[in-house]
């Protein structure tokens, strides 16, 4: 069994090749180079607005809920345990789950989809890691000396694999980022770090708001049910919240600790022995057993089941859609209602997709004022009302 995979994350030659930045970098400090990336996403104005940005429930339902910074903060906590269990670059990891989210758009998965449909009308596709990549390249203008936050290769490189692979045929102008071999272990454990992140949070958040009930959770979801009855037995005379609180610490325990002890099998299956096995191996490594994927999957088709799908997020879905549809028409048709800072970007981009970039870049707030606006617009006369497609 291997202990301690240093020898396959990203150090010494691996990581002064994927260290490499478009521009020269100021003098070095005492910082890596990975550590200088985290500090960069940190900064970026793109994450400070994931603040207002929804995860499953609007920041106006309450305080209390996550937003998609809280749940970045939570995936960048897993993503420094199990790569420092694993003996991995936890600068590269925690800089990758602190970016993971930078791209999506307001009003969470709904927004997403909403963006992409309407996209769609133009030939175009909304991809939030590819969204994301053009944020760090692109769209944040901190420096004087270039455009973006001239991330390394390997904070890039992570940005687009972390979750999926793409073609080269696919993607030709993404060739630079090893398309035709796996992501470091440091990328390949982001995704499932945000799967333990949000399957524990869901089912909190669900719960405190009332549209999901713990006994429910105990008798439909068997990770859950095992956690709830352990910390159960250890304090009998404990509150429900507080037992079911301690259930949820330890069914992400449980998942932390399954994909540990996975990834370090399957690495010594293969017998991987340094970055470029893991690049040549032909699949993630970076994967629950078979036991904790199926518990996986059945707290998910839960959570879509009576959280996700359920009429009052329906309703908040079904609203976020017409607001960011409307948005996204308004401008295609009238582009001078646009902020003048884009006007550059539409003829060598294309109005459709500058539209969506605009939009992507909001939260849930300012579409809002956005959309409030428009709507006293057309109601006025000044502009004509946006054909619905």
């Amino acid at each position: 069994m291997v202990d301690n995979l240093q020898a396959c994350g990203v150090f010494g030659s691996e990581e002064a090749s994927l260290s490499e930045r478009a521009f020269p970098a100021p003098a070095s400090d005492e910082r890596k180079p990975f550590e200088r990336d985290r500090d960069r996403v940190v900064q970026a104005r793109a994450f400070r607005r994931l603040a207002g940005k929804t995860q499953v429930f609007t920041s106006r339902a309450s305080d209390h809920f996550r937003s998609r910074l809280t749940h970045t903060i939570e995936v960048a906590q897993v993503a420094r345990q199990v790569a420092g269990a694993l003996g991995l670059n936890v600068d590269l990891a925690e800089t990758l789950a602190l970016v993971h989210d930078i791209g999506h758009p307001p009003f969470g998965h709904a927004g997403e989809r909403a963006l992409d449909e309407c996209l769609r009308a133009h030939g175009l596709r909304f991809d939030h890691n590819l969204h994301a990549l053009r944020i760090v390249e692109r769209f944040e203008q901190r420096y004087a000396g270039h455009r973006g936050l001239n991330l390394t290769l390997g904070a890039r490189e992570g940005i687009i694999k972390h979750s999926r692979d793409y073609s080269v045929a696919g993607h030709p102008d993404l060739a630079e980022y090893f398309l035709d071999k796996q992501p470091p272990l440091e990328a390949q454990l982001i995704d499932l770090a945000d799967e333990i992140a949000y399957l524990t949070a869901d089912l909190d958040d669900g719960v405190e708001s009332g549209l999901l009930d713990v006994r429910h959770i105990r008798e439909n979801v068997s990770i859950l049910r095992r956690s709830y009855e352990g910390v159960e037995w250890a304090h009998p005379a404990a509150e429900e919240k507080y037992v079911f609180h301690d259930a949820l610490q330890a069914m992400q325990k449980t998942l932390v600790m399954d994909l540990i002890r996975t990834t370090r099998e399957n690495v010594a299956e293969v017998g991987a022995r340094s970055l470029e096995d893991i690049r040549k191996c032909g699949r993630r490594l970076a994967v629950f057993s078979p036991q904790a994927e199926a518990e996986r999957m059945e707290e998910k088709r839960y959570l879509y089941d009576t959280l996700y799908t359920c009429t009052a997020l329906d309703l908040e879905h079904s609203k976020a859609g017409e607001v960011v549809t409307e948005l996204f028409n308004f401008w295609v048709n009238e582009p001078e209602e646009l902020p003048e800072a884009y006007f550059a970007e539409i003829e060598s981009e294309g109005l459709a997709r500058v539209v969506a970039d605009y939009i992507a870049g909001m939260t849930d707030n300012f579409i809002l004022l956005q959309y409030a606006d428009v709507r006293r617009k057309v109601r006025s006369g000044k502009a004509p009302l946006p054909a619905r497609r």
